[in-house]
Protein backbone atom coordinates (compact mmCIF):
# COMPACT_ATOMS: atom_id res chain seq x y z
CA UNK A 1 0.00 0.00 0.00
CA UNK A 2 0.79 3.31 -0.67
CA UNK A 3 0.92 5.97 2.20
CA UNK A 4 -0.98 8.25 0.52
CA UNK A 5 -3.72 5.49 0.70
CA UNK A 6 -3.46 4.69 3.97
CA UNK A 7 -3.38 8.53 4.75
CA UNK A 8 -6.92 8.35 2.20
CA UNK A 9 -8.15 5.64 3.67
CA UNK A 10 -7.12 7.27 7.50
CA UNK A 11 -8.69 10.40 6.51
CA UNK A 12 -12.13 8.92 5.11
CA UNK A 13 -12.76 6.60 8.22
CA UNK A 14 -12.15 9.79 11.11
CA UNK A 15 -13.80 12.12 8.68
CA UNK A 16 -10.55 14.08 9.56
CA UNK A 17 -10.42 17.63 7.32
CA UNK A 18 -7.60 19.03 6.00
CA UNK A 19 -7.09 21.45 9.16
CA UNK A 20 -7.46 18.13 11.38
CA UNK A 21 -4.34 16.44 9.70
CA UNK A 22 -2.43 19.43 9.36
CA UNK A 23 -2.88 19.71 13.26
CA UNK A 24 -1.76 16.09 13.48
CA UNK A 25 1.49 16.78 11.44
CA UNK A 26 2.05 19.53 14.06
CA UNK A 27 1.78 17.23 17.01
CA UNK A 28 4.63 15.55 15.96
CA UNK A 29 6.31 19.03 15.68
CA UNK A 30 6.72 18.69 11.89
CA UNK A 31 4.99 21.36 9.58
CA UNK A 32 3.04 21.05 6.14
CA UNK A 33 1.03 23.22 4.15
CA UNK A 34 -2.29 22.74 2.96
CA UNK A 35 -1.18 22.38 -0.58
CA UNK A 36 0.68 19.21 0.55
CA UNK A 37 -2.16 17.76 2.32
CA UNK A 38 -4.31 18.40 -0.99
CA UNK A 39 -1.51 16.56 -2.84
CA UNK A 40 -0.92 14.06 -0.90
CA UNK A 41 -4.91 13.33 -1.00
CA UNK A 42 -5.02 13.29 -4.71
CA UNK A 43 -5.60 10.37 -6.87
CA UNK A 44 -2.00 8.95 -8.73
CA UNK A 45 -3.63 10.53 -11.96
CA UNK A 46 -4.21 13.89 -11.19
CA UNK A 47 -1.68 16.43 -12.40
CA UNK A 48 -1.24 17.79 -8.69
CA UNK A 49 -0.64 14.63 -6.72
CA UNK A 50 2.35 14.40 -4.29
CA UNK A 51 3.95 11.46 -3.48
CA UNK A 52 3.79 10.90 0.22
CA UNK A 53 7.41 9.77 1.64
CA UNK A 54 8.03 7.23 4.42
CA UNK A 55 9.17 9.87 6.89
CA UNK A 56 6.00 12.04 5.88
CA UNK A 57 3.73 9.31 6.88
CA UNK A 58 5.09 8.51 10.23
CA UNK A 59 4.92 12.23 10.90
CA UNK A 60 1.34 11.81 10.26
CA UNK A 61 0.77 8.36 12.25
CA UNK A 62 3.02 9.87 15.27
CA UNK A 63 1.03 12.83 15.47
CA UNK A 64 -2.43 10.53 15.11
CA UNK A 65 -0.92 9.05 17.99
CA UNK A 66 -0.33 11.83 20.03
CA UNK A 67 -3.93 13.30 18.80
CA UNK A 68 -5.55 9.88 20.25
CA UNK A 69 -3.61 9.35 22.75
CA UNK A 70 -1.97 12.91 24.04
CA UNK A 71 1.45 14.34 23.39
CA UNK A 72 3.65 13.10 25.77
CA UNK A 73 6.15 15.56 27.88
CA UNK A 74 9.83 15.65 26.61
CA UNK A 75 11.33 15.45 22.60
CA UNK A 76 9.11 13.78 20.50
CA UNK A 77 10.54 10.43 19.04
CA UNK A 78 12.93 10.22 16.08
CA UNK A 79 10.77 9.96 12.46
CA UNK A 80 11.77 6.56 11.05
CA UNK A 81 13.33 6.75 7.89
CA UNK A 82 11.64 3.59 6.34
CA UNK A 83 8.37 2.59 6.91
CA UNK A 84 7.06 -0.99 6.94
CA UNK A 85 2.79 -2.38 7.34
CA UNK A 86 4.20 -3.79 10.01
CA UNK A 87 5.01 -0.40 11.59
CA UNK A 88 2.11 0.85 10.29
CA UNK A 89 0.11 -1.43 11.98
CA UNK A 90 1.68 -1.04 15.20
CA UNK A 91 1.35 2.86 14.96
CA UNK A 92 -2.19 2.48 14.57
CA UNK A 93 -2.56 -0.22 17.13
CA UNK A 94 -0.77 2.47 19.92
CA UNK A 95 -3.02 5.42 18.64
CA UNK A 96 -5.98 3.26 18.99
CA UNK A 97 -5.33 1.51 22.13
CA UNK A 98 -5.96 -1.75 20.92
CA UNK A 99 -4.93 -5.25 22.37
CA UNK A 100 -4.65 -8.60 20.17
CA UNK A 101 -8.34 -9.47 20.38
CA UNK A 102 -9.35 -5.72 19.34
CA UNK A 103 -7.56 -5.79 16.08
CA UNK A 104 -8.93 -8.92 15.58
CA UNK A 105 -12.02 -7.80 15.52
CA UNK A 106 -10.95 -4.84 13.02
CA UNK A 107 -9.17 -7.54 10.86
CA UNK A 108 -12.61 -9.72 10.93
CA UNK A 109 -14.90 -6.72 10.15
CA UNK A 110 -12.71 -6.55 7.09
CA UNK A 111 -13.26 -9.94 6.40
CA UNK A 112 -10.22 -11.09 6.93
CA UNK A 113 -9.68 -14.34 9.81
CA UNK A 114 -6.19 -14.65 11.94
CA UNK A 115 -5.30 -16.31 14.81
CA UNK A 116 -3.92 -14.23 17.70
CA UNK A 117 -0.42 -16.07 17.48
CA UNK A 118 -0.41 -15.22 13.97
CA UNK A 119 -1.46 -11.67 14.85
CA UNK A 120 1.45 -11.45 17.51
CA UNK A 121 4.09 -12.07 14.59
CA UNK A 122 3.59 -8.78 12.93
CA UNK A 123 4.49 -7.25 16.40
CA UNK A 124 7.74 -9.03 16.51
CA UNK A 125 11.16 -7.54 15.67
CA UNK A 126 12.62 -8.05 11.35
CA UNK A 127 15.44 -10.77 13.09
CA UNK A 128 13.08 -12.35 15.33
CA UNK A 129 13.01 -16.33 14.09
CA UNK A 130 8.65 -16.41 14.70
CA UNK A 131 8.57 -11.62 12.79
CA UNK A 132 6.17 -12.06 9.59
CA UNK A 133 5.61 -9.39 7.33
CA UNK A 134 2.52 -8.13 7.26
CA UNK A 135 1.09 -7.90 3.58
CA UNK A 136 -1.05 -5.16 1.54
CA UNK A 137 -3.74 -7.29 1.78
CA UNK A 138 -3.82 -7.25 5.70
CA UNK A 139 -3.42 -3.71 6.45
CA UNK A 140 -6.07 -2.95 4.01
CA UNK A 141 -8.55 -5.32 5.61
CA UNK A 142 -7.54 -3.75 9.06
CA UNK A 143 -8.06 -0.21 7.75
CA UNK A 144 -11.78 -1.55 5.85
CA UNK A 145 -12.56 -2.89 9.80
CA UNK A 146 -11.61 0.48 11.28
CA UNK A 147 -13.71 2.56 8.55
CA UNK A 148 -16.97 -0.20 9.20
CA UNK A 149 -16.89 0.32 12.48
CA UNK A 150 -16.45 4.17 12.75
CA UNK A 151 -18.96 4.49 9.48
CA UNK A 152 -21.09 1.59 9.52
CA UNK A 153 -23.84 1.35 7.14
CA UNK A 154 -21.38 3.97 4.68
CA UNK A 155 -19.35 2.71 1.43
CA UNK A 156 -16.80 4.51 0.15
CA UNK A 157 -16.67 2.63 -3.21
CA UNK A 158 -13.02 3.96 -3.83
CA UNK A 159 -11.54 2.71 -0.82
CA UNK A 160 -12.90 -0.76 -1.18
Amino acid sequence: MTNNDILRRLRYAFDFKDSAVIDMFALADTEVTKEQVVGWLKREEDDDFLTMNDREMVAFLNGFINYKRGKREGAQPPLEERLTNNMVLQKLRIALNLQAEGVLRLLELGDFHLSKHELSAFFRKPGNKNYRECKDQILRKFLLGIQLQLRPGESDPELQ
